[in-house]
């Protein structure tokens, strides 16, 4: 299963770079109460891979600190400013003991990376996070050589809909 994670909320009120834009508050909170939903759901993941900007990097932090995930988060230049087919071309590289993988990055990529893999159109908004069936096998990811749709949607999450 891919769990594919927006960034949360940021704080444009800091005059620094794009890359290096923090969270704002709401986003801070959004973030963990993401991760905590996750672990509820029983939804964890064995391995996240988020963006290296710095307000991917903290929400894929928050979510896992408030989740009580036990596992690696490793960020990568990547998935920022990066296209589908490169987010793509990053998850068929996975080993196929991952059985559960979250990415945190940035729109448009992560709505047009849904749309790809399941052929829906969902609302990508700040730290709403798709749950998405993915097939056995990572290297298969996206593989339909009719342009088919090679996943299912299993959820959509979005904070508003579970604030505390």
């Amino acid at each position: 299963m891919l769990l594919i994670m927006r960034h949360a909320k940021s704080d444009w009120s800091t005059k620094t770079t794009d890359h290096q834009r923090p969270l704002n508050q709401r986003g801070l909170e959004a973030a963990a109460r993401m991760g905590a939903l996750l672990t509820e759901m029983d939804l964890t993941p064995d391995l996240v891979i988020t963006s290296t900007a710095l307000r991917a990097n903290t929400t894929a932090k928050l979510a896992a600190d408030a989740g009580g995930w036990d596992c690696e988060i490793r960020a990568t230049d990547a998935f920022y400013e990066a296209g589908v087919d490169g987010v793509i071309a990053e998850l068929r590289t996975l080993e196929s003991g991952t059985a559960r993988c979250l990415i945190v990055g940035h729109n448009p990529t992560l709505t047009g990376l849904v749309h790809q893999l399941t052929g829906g159109f969902v609302a990508m908004k700040t730290a709403t996070v798709a749950a998405v069936q993915t097939p056995s096998q990572w290297s298969l990811l996206a593989d339909d050589h009719y342009g088919r749709p090679t996943c299912e949607l299993f959820a959509l999450l979005q904070p508003r809909h579970f604030e505390p």
